[in-house]
C-alpha cells in the first residue's frame, strides 16, 4: 500500500471492516476488556506505521493478525512478569443446577489463563478462531509442527488441571 488518500481510504476501510473481530480475538487471548481495548488499539496503530509492508490487501486480515497476536502477547508477558500468585488455589464448588455450564467455563477459562503465553494463544487461534494449524504457523511465523506440539501439551496441560483444579 503505498500513501496516497486512496489507500489511506482502503487501509480505514480495511480496519473497519476488521474491528470487531480484532477486539473479540484479544478479548478471546487477553481475557479484560479493557486490556482487549487498548491492544487493539494499539495493533491498529502498528498496522498503521508498517502498512507500506501489506503487500495484498485481501491478505489484510492475516498480516493484522500476526500484528495483533504478537501486541497480545507482549501484553501477557508484561502482565506475567508483575503478578503475584498464591501458594494455594481455591478449589471451585461444584454445582449442579443449570450455572453448571458458566462454572464449567469458568474452570476452563481458568485452565487457559495457566497456561504459557505461547501455548494460550494457539489454543485461542485454533479454538476460538478455529484456524487451521498452518495459517496459525503463518501468523505466528513458527512451524506447523510447532503449533502441533504446542497445541498438544496445551491441551493435556489443561487436562490436568480440569481434572485436578488445584
Amino acid at each position: 500500500m503505498g500513501g496516497c488518500a486512496a489507500t489511506e481510504e482502503a487501509f480505514a476501510a480495511l480496519t473497519r471492516q476488521n474491528l470487531d473481530g480484532a477486539y473479540r480475538l484479544a478479548w478471546a487471548i487477553l481475557r479484560d476488556s479493557a486490556e482487549a481495548d487498548d491492544a487493539t488499539q494499539d495493533a491498529f496503530a502498528i498496522a498503521w506505521r508498517k502498512r507500506s509492508s501489506l503487500r495484498e490487501p485481501d491478505r489484510f486480515e492475516a498480516w493484522f493478525g500476526r500484528i495483533l497476536v504478537n501486541v497480545c502477547r507482549e501484553r501477557l508477558r508484561s502482565r506475567s512478569r508483575g503478578r503475584v500468585r498464591s501458594l494455594e488455589a481455591v478449589p471451585v464448588p461444584t454445582i449442579d443446577d443449570s450455572a453448571s455450564s458458566v462454572s464449567n467455563r469458568d474452570e476452563i477459562g481458568r485452565a487457559l489463563d495457566r497456561l504459557d503465553v505461547d501455548h494460550r494463544i494457539v489454543v485461542i487461534l485454533r479454538y476460538w478462531a478455529d484456524l487451521p494449524v498452518d495459517e496459525i504457523g503463518a501468523r505466528l511465523g513458527i512451524p506447523a509442527g510447532t503449533v502441533k506440539s504446542r497445541l498438544h501439551n496445551a491441551l493435556r496441560s489443561m487436562r490436568l488441571r480440569l481434572e485436578d483444579p488445584r
